[in-house]
């Protein structure tokens, strides 16, 4: 009996030290995550597009050039050069470059591009935002594994302390000093001990699928996480919701996206008043052609392409007067988005103080969960080794020293699992402040 005892201390205290090959931390999970994810990727192209559109906004305050050739051949009768008609064939060569600089277009170019800049800034955001849910799934993910690592530990050692005590009560029933009855009944511990540990391996591997597919793997074949020293994961002060709330509404992307997309709302106003404004602009570009006609002498073609040089240049001015309410409506649709934004980020800033308190209460229920658990399973082992005591001085029976046992494990996977819950918890809280998620 010592020697079943010492066994169930003893793989109890190790739990969680078996090895594992190339384990995965936490670390590296969300980095490989924020590497392979295919819906990050999404928002990176999203991020590139948004910056060439930043370009095209830009390029829109440069002078646009472009040059032109054309070629005619006219068959048949046409009026000629003294004013009669003839049959003649004519061709004729010209060539042209022109150019146009806007000068001023109501601030249309420099609020577009105001809000291209702001676009791409929303655009990262999205993507910070992108990263951050993608990390606390994973971690989310991660710390299942360790829940469900732990309970297939204590369910492979409680089927371990099972059979032995079988051999050991049946090494007894040979002896005489036990009944078949009692035999039995730890032959049926020793069968569910075999189920339970058979559901907690079934459990460990689908946690280990979720995390695995989360990372983009091919397969969970492998696939090993590395468990954090119990030394850390020892009960801390827990700053208050106001606090975390305040630091996370500075650095949380969600937050700044939204308020990135209320500046752009803005600028979608200046940009519609815009329309009220007058345009002007500079054109100007040169000219020259060459020309023939049957019948009729032509100087050849490099002294026509220079006594037909010619060259313009101008200004365009459009003035709006009335556009059929379309320019005014323009602006109420763009004071009203911008209306709508600021309830979009009220929006968000409550959702996320929501999330916060929630995530707060959620640690501090798991700090006492851990507190008391831990006591618990103390006060269960204490329980189980003067239950120990008496079953081997004959003073109770095997029912009750398998009630106490069991009694014993329960306690201490409830432990084991209040302080994985507890890392999750105050880990989100950590995440909530800027704080990067590791072990």
């Amino acid at each position: 009996m010592k020697q079943i005892l010492t066994l169930i201390f003893a793989v109890l205290a190790g739990t969680g030290a078996f090895a594992q090959q190339r384990p995965w931390t936490l670390a590296d999970c969300v980095r490989h995550a924020l590497e392979s994810n295919l819906s990050i990727q999404q928002s990176e192209l999203t991020v590139e597009q948004r910056d060439i559109a930043l370009n095209t906004a830009q390029g829109r305050r440069l002078p646009g050039v472009s040059a032109s050739s054309s070629q005619n051949f006219s068959f048949g009768r046409g009026l000629t050069a003294d004013n009669t008609y003839a049959n003649t064939n004519t061709t004729s060569t010209s060539f042209s470059l022109g150019g146009d600089i806007p000068i001023f277009q109501g601030g249309q170019i420099t609020n577009n591009i105001a809000m291209s800049k702001l676009d791409l800034q929303a655009a990262t955001a999205d993507l910070e935002k992108a990263k951050d849910d993608i990390s606390v799934a994973v971690a989310q993910a991660y710390v299942q594994i360790l829940y469900d690592q732990e309970i297939l530990d204590v369910a492979l050692n409680q089927v371990t302390i099972d059979s032995l005590q079988v051999e050991r009560l049946r090494e007894m029933e040979r002896q005489g000093k036990v009944s078949y009855s009692e035999v039995s009944a730890q032959e049926a511990s020793l069968a569910q001990s075999r189920l339970s540990a058979t559901q907690a391996r079934g459990n460990l591997q689908l946690a280990v699928l979720e995390l695995t597919q989360l990372l983009e793997l091919p397969s969970p074949e492998g696939f090993s996480v590395a468990r954090p020293d119990p030394a850390a994961l020892r009960a801390g002060l827990l700053m208050n919701p106001e606090q975390i709330y305040a630091e996370a509404v500075g650095v949380k992307a969600k937050v700044r996206a939204e308020e990135l997309r209320l500046d752009y709302a803005d600028m979608g106003i200046k940009q519609a008043k815009a329309g009220f404004l007058p345009s002007l602009s500079l054109s100007g570009g040169i000219g020259t052609n060459f020309y023939t006609s049957s019948g009729y002498p032509h100087a050849n073609f490099q002294d026509q392409l220079k006594n037909n040089f010619s060259q313009y240049v101008g200004l365009s001015l459009s003035i709006p007067i009335f556009s059929r309410f379309s320019t005014r409506n323009d602006v109420r649709n763009a004071q009203l988005n911008r209306r709508n934004q600021e309830l979009q980020l009220e929006s968000v800033k409550k959702s996320l103080y929501k999330e916060i308190q929630q995530a707060y209460y959620n640690a501090v229920n798991s700090q006492k969960k851990l507190e008391s658990s831990e006591a618990a399973a103390r006060s269960a082992e204490d329980a189980f080794a003067l239950m120990s005591a008496k079953y081997e001085g004959g003073k109770a029976n095997i029912t009750e020293f398998n009630e106490s046992k069991n009694r014993y494990l329960e306690a201490e996977s409830n432990f084991l699992q209040a302080r994985y819950e507890y890392l999750y918890q105050s880990k989100i809280l950590d995440f909530y402040r800027g704080v990067e998620l590791d072990f």
